[in-house]
């Protein structure tokens, strides 16, 4: 079903996150660097690396439209780069300086979300590049984010185990202890479902955590509800904390990646096993779905970056 087609060996370090446009491949990594390549034929683009950043790249993610990169670091900051020529844009200082860990484009590049280790979450305007409005979590690091596809609300994970839901005024919908040792991760599905009942439409949401588990959403999301949150099932196929996961565009496959070593491709309507891929040598931080093409990329601390294609023609094996 997948078959590894290229390996990417540049980061001198740890690679940290990958993140697809419709056309190139962003990586970042511990080595302070950002390197962007093409999808025609995984060379890196003229400008690349990126450098700015003064310590660790953490993550790193495009705008809907491709134009605009963001990362964000150890040293407190996210950029804003321009991807037709490397140009920096902008240099978005967290307020309280703390390390910034995670950063999220909003569906139509309204906002740039960034959270930071000391729970502070900043919603900035991609219009103005000021901050727009700000809020913390309850408790522990902002590590995870993810938009509502119709980005009326977005959601963050902790490292104190909390899923916090928020809509675009940063007012705190809910707040949901999702996994006990911390979460890592968390993804909203592109696609929104129909749950067939009463025709209401579901996101499916999935959060990975330090208990080695992947836990499956469904997220009702309504002006005169708030948000309502319905656990759909626990995908148990790692041995050890699950640092990674990603629907992939049809929001019918889900990809993670694990302190084993292991990525495991998960079918979403059954939560069964599609796939396990073994060919990282060290922690599994990163994967990401392309949005437009069979492809996969894995990171790990094995300083490589690992591009998959799939067969969608083939039966699923085992």
């Amino acid at each position: 079903m997948a078959t590894l087609i290229h390996t990417l060996a540049d980061h001198t370090d740890d690679v940290n996150y990958c993140a697809f446009s419709s056309s190139c491949l962003a990586t970042c990594s511990l080595d302070k660097t950002i390197r962007v390549y093409s999808l025609n034929n995984f060379t890196e683009l003229p400008y690349s690396p990126l450098k700015g950043h003064t310590y660790a790249v953490h993550c790193c993610c495009f705008s809907p439209s491709g134009h605009v990169l963001a990362s964000c670091s150890t040293d407190g900051t996210t950029m804003v780069w321009d991807t037709r020529n490397g140009r920096l844009l902008a240099v978005l200082e967290q307020p309280s300086s703390s390390p910034v860990r995670v950063c999220r484009f909003s569906p139509e590049s309204t906002y740039l979300v960034s959270g930071a280790a000391d729970g502070s979450v900043v919603l900035w305007s991609m219009q103005s590049l000021k901050l727009y409005r700000s809020g913390n979590v309850k408790d522990g690091s902002s590590v995870a984010c993810a938009f509502s596809p119709n980005g009326n609300f977005f959601v963050t994970g902790s490292s104190c185990g909390d899923l916090t839901f928020w809509d675009d005024k940063m007012r705190c919908l809910y707040n949901e202890k999702a996994h006990d040792l911390g979460v890592t991760c968390c993804d909203i599905s592109s696609q929104p479902i129909s749950d067939g009942e009463h025709g209401f439409r579901y996101f499916q949401m999935a959060s990975s955590g330090q208990d080695n588990q992947i836990k499956l959403w469904l997220i009702l999301f309504a002006d005169f509800l708030g948000v309502e949150l319905k656990y759909k099932c626990t995908l148990n196929g790692h041995s050890a904390p699950v640092l990674a996961c990603a629907f992939s565009y049809d929001g019918q496959m889900l990809v993670s990646g694990s302190v084993d070593k292991c990525v495991i491709i998960h079918e979403t309507s059954t939560g069964n096993t599609l796939h396990t891929l073994s060919h990282h040598t060290r922690y599994v931080t990163t994967c990401a779905f392309a949005p437009y093409s069979p492809l996969l990329a894995t990171g790990s601390m094995d300083k490589t970056v690992n591009i998959w294609q799939f067969d969608l023609k083939q039966p699923c094996a085992g």
